[in-house]
């Protein structure tokens, strides 16, 4: 990011009509009953803030991912998040059941001081997700999108990003609404700024030694990632099923463990770049399946014939805590194994424990959310890490040094 971004805390809003994009994307039951609020109350200290300072809020996010079948699609509508996020403010949250229209209009139109609505799921209005690289070339879905942009525009006289896990897309919501709202006032809410704060620090300047874990299925996922945190750590620890297209280019065998032959040449150079900066598991736990009750082992050289890597072992379990012991900075996105399927879990949990006696011994720890995000909270070390980021995709994009378009629109501070 170019340039520092005004904040709510820069403006006056009493008074006026605030349109906040938020990522209120949280997981729903089979009763449409909200199962984590975590995101719910991120989003919180912005909504008080701006609620406190008489603003007429309108929040305005996405939920799931709509087909556009609308019998199916009405298990995505918002009205749990409009009851969960009113039993948390604790006072009445409007819900019209409607992106943009006359309902809609007319809920802003009655709102007053202090009070707050809530705009059915964005993604009910098919114009939202169309990108601007298509639109560019279609004068019809430009026009769309910008349509429904305009009408969203039209409700408000402030624009608040607070979305931080969706500021990597040119959703209409994100990134047409603010274009258009050009002249008015257009600033970051409490956790947009805290994820740029902290990610950014830890990207731009470092407490040292910097120290990076780096996990998942796919090392296709991440090959940029590693590539741009080479640059800037002292070491990148690799671990998940991505570990394999390495130890596999290096000659090892591996199994049936997931492994990207077409990557080889790339990891090859990136290790020949890397040198000891850049560490692999030393052992490995396998099995024939992803099971409980799957024959399995620990295998320190060659994985066997018929048997995949499903976690890192207890040397290397050791060796990345050892490491992490003397880290100043610690940035952490993807997990060691199959965490979600026990007894997958261990060597993720014992780095998540790892990461946060890091942080209690005076490490800045940043977990880049998704699945490494879900780990900490599994393992009830949230209030031992420094930061959890809340947009695994846009964590894993900003630290590959991207700009995000949803950022730069916004006014300069």
């Amino acid at each position: 990011m170019s340039a520092v971004k005004k904040t709510i805390d820069d403006i006056d809003v009493g008074g006026k009509r605030v349109l906040a994009r938020l990522d209120l994307n949280v997981p729903l039951n089979a009763d449409r009953q909200v199962t984590d609020d975590g995101r719910i109350v991120a989003a919180l200290p912005t909504v008080k803030k701006l609620l406190g300072d008489g603003a007429r809020v309108i929040l305005m996010s996405h939920l799931g991912r709509p087909t556009g079948d609308t019998e199916a699609d009405k298990k995505f509508g918002m009205s749990p998040v409009a009851k969960r996020l009113e039993e948390l403010l604790g006072q009445p949250v409007g819900y019209c059941g409607e992106v943009v229209g006359d309902r809609a209009n007319a809920m802003v139109e009655d709102l007053t001081d202090g009070q707050v609505c809530l705009l059915e799921n964005l993604r009910f209005e098919a114009a939202e997700t169309i990108k601007d690289k298509k639109a560019a070339d279609d004068a019809s879905l430009k026009s769309a999108k910008e349509s429904f942009a305009r009408s969203l525009a039209d409700l408000a006289d402030v624009y608040v990003n607070d979305a931080f896990g969706t500021c990597h897309r040119d959703n209409a919501s994100m990134l047409t609404v603010p274009q258009l709202m050009a002249g008015k006032p257009r600033v970051m809410g409490y956790l947009v700024a805290k994820e740029l704060k902290f990610l950014g620090q830890a990207v731009a300047d470092p407490k040292r030694p910097f120290v990076a874990i780096l996990g998942g299925a796919k090392v296709s996922d991440k090959l940029n990632v590693i590539d741009s945190l080479l640059a800037k750590c002292d070491v990148v620890l690799i671990g998940g099923a991505m570990a394999y297209t390495f130890l596999a280019a290096e000659g090892m065998g591996v199994g049936r463990s997931l492994v990207e032959e077409d990557r080889f040449d790339l990891v090859r150079d990136l290790r020949a770049k890397a040198g000891d900066r850049l560490r692999l598991p030393v052992d490995h736990v396998a099995a024939e399946k992803i099971s409980s009750d799957a024959k399995r082992g620990e295998f320190g050289d060659a994985i066997p014939d018929g048997m995949m890597g499903l976690d890192i072992g207890k040397k290397t379990v050791a060796a990345y805590a050892d490491v992490l012991k003397t880290a100043g900075t610690i940035v952490w996105n993807g997990p060691m194994g199959v965490f979600e399927k026990p007894p997958f879990d261990t060597g993720t949990m014992a780095i998540a424990n790892a990461v946060a006696d890091a942080t209690d011994g005076g490490a800045i720890s940043v977990i880049g959310g998704g699945d490494s995000a879900a780990a900490v909270q599994v393992a009830g070390l949230a209030d031992r890490i420094t930061h959890v980021s809340t947009g695994g995709g846009a964590s894993m994009e900003f630290l590959e040094g991207k700009s995000f378009a949803a950022i730069d629109v916004l006014d300069d501070a």
